[in-house]
């Protein structure tokens, strides 16, 4: 009987606003068809737009039955690789999407429950990223925007059996490239190479680590 091949679905949105690219993507697609920890990479672009996203994330899942899913989006206002500890049940758009949609206290998941937590070792992750020079931090918001919106559908789809037993998954934050336009005053940059370092690094930590670092997100240095 012939193995399974291991996937890892990583996942990265459209460019949005007045931003031509958008560094989730770059980075998904830069570690598309890499293999790590014996796994192979498929990058997939998803629309910044409200249930159309999960609709994509949904055929991706289908197709490459993951045994990671980790969904990347761009935060304007971070200067750190921030993966993130929950998502909630809540789309509450500050500003329209990419196909004008605006959702306003709106669950992601009709009769979902308020929130999930990710299943990624997000502290080891971090750490990693860490020992290897790499700016990074544990985020205990993912907002409330399409970023949320993954966030949540993602261990939505994982809780419900979508992919493999075992699969876990969850959403990190990528701070801006020196080019954006919408990069918020007094946040720092980070160069593309740098960040696809990063999430290599995390990726990897991902696959190797079984039980995540019960250390308080400021022991993690």
């Amino acid at each position: 009987m012939a193995t399974r091949k291991r996937r890892i679905l990583l996942t990265g949105f459209e460019p949005f606003g007045e931003d031509a690219v958008n560094p989730s993507w770059e980075i998904a697609r830069a570690l598309d068809g890499e293999v790590i920890e014996g796994a192979t990479v498929h990058g997939v672009q998803l629309p910044c737009v409200f249930g159309a996203s999960i609709e994509v994330l949904d055929r991706a899942i289908a197709e490459f039955k993951p045994v990671l899913v980790i969904s990347l989006g761009y935060a304007a206002n971070r200067s750190d690789i921030t993966p993130e500890r929950v998502g909630i049940n809540i789309d509450d758009a500050r500003i329209p999407d990419n196909a004008g949609q605006r959702p306003i206290d709106a669950p992601v998941v009709a009769g979902g429950p308020p929130a999930y937590f990710c299943s990624l070792p997000i502290k080891a992750m971090t750490k990693a990223m860490r020992d290897a020079g790499v700016a990074a931090t544990v985020s205990n918001t993912a907002g409330t925007f399409v970023c949320n919106h993954i966030c949540y559908a993602v261990m939505d789809r994982l809780t419900k059996g979508a992919a493999p037993k075992g699969t876990r998954g969850g959403f990190i934050h990528v701070p801006p490239l020196p080019e954006q336009k919408s990069r918020t005053e007094g946040t720092r940059a980070m160069e593309l190479a740098e960040q696809v370092r990063g999430i290599r690094i995390a990726i990897a930590a991902a696959m190797t680590t079984k039980e995540d670092l019960h250390l308080s997100a400021g022991q993690i240095s």
